[in-house]
């Protein structure tokens, strides 16, 4: 079994969450609200959180969601500012998101609208709604509150806040760490359950995911 100290549990990983206007940057929906968390080591060691004043205007029902107001943007700082902190704040360390394809989203295009080189988003993002789907089949379904009460994770307060949510992913993250390592204790390898990994086992069938770690442990060694 890997061990606490192997590569995976040492690996520095940020956990992002947006609270938006709308589900699509492509559509004119901007963020209001981003929030990171870095975890390392089995527990977390950074947070970070903002809102974004960016001028889009925030719909009742999305105020009635998340609690975030068009009062309280207008105080916030300028969206590009907050994601050149949240750039630095991150560095080079890889990505993860609960439904990642929303939050890359929304990445991409707040980074290019603020002008900056968006951080590792190259590399991928993992995804812990895609890897819940395919380690824990038995759950009622995927969304993070379920998860949260599934595992019966720590509360990190309001839901659909940036933080709250991050914090949550945080904890669903490595609680998954520590199941593949569990899960797969003969085939993973003093390597862990880096984010490489992850990224592999999101996409692989759920019945051939120790064929998938196998692999990913091939590769590795050569």
């Amino acid at each position: 079994m890997s061990s606490p100290d192997g590569a995976g549990a040492s690996q520095t990983l940020a956990v992002i969450d947006f609270e938006t206007t709308g589900m699509s940057p492509g559509m004119g929906a901007r963020a209001t609200e981003i929030a990171a968390v870095l975890v390392r080591n089995g527990q977390i060691v950074g947070r970070y959180q903002s809102l974004m004043r960016s001028g889009a205007w925030v719909p009742p029902f999305i105020t009635q969601l998340t609690g975030i107001s068009n009062a309280m943007l207008e105080a916030a700082p300028a969206a590009a500012e907050v994601m050149r902190e949240v750039g630095e704040f991150i560095g080079d360390a890889p990505l993860v998101a609960h439904n990642a394809a929303f939050d890359r989203g929304f990445w991409r295009a707040e980074c290019e609208r603020a002008d900056v080189a968006p951080p590792p988003v190259d590399s991928g993002f993992a995804c812990t709604l895609l890897l819940a789907r395919r380690l824990y089949p038995e759950a009622p379904n995927h969304r993070l509150g379920t998860l949260k009460a599934f595992h019966e994770l720590p509360d990190a307060g309001r839901a659909h806040r940036a933080l709250a949510d991050a914090e949550v992913t945080a904890h669903l993250l490595l609680r998954m760490q520590r199941d593949v390592e569990r899960r797969f204790e003969d085939q993973i390898g003093e390597e862990g359950a880096t984010h490489a990994l992850l990224l592999k086992l999101q996409r692989a069938p759920r019945q051939r995911l120790g064929d998938c770690v196998r692999a990913h442990r091939v590769v590795c060694a050569a």
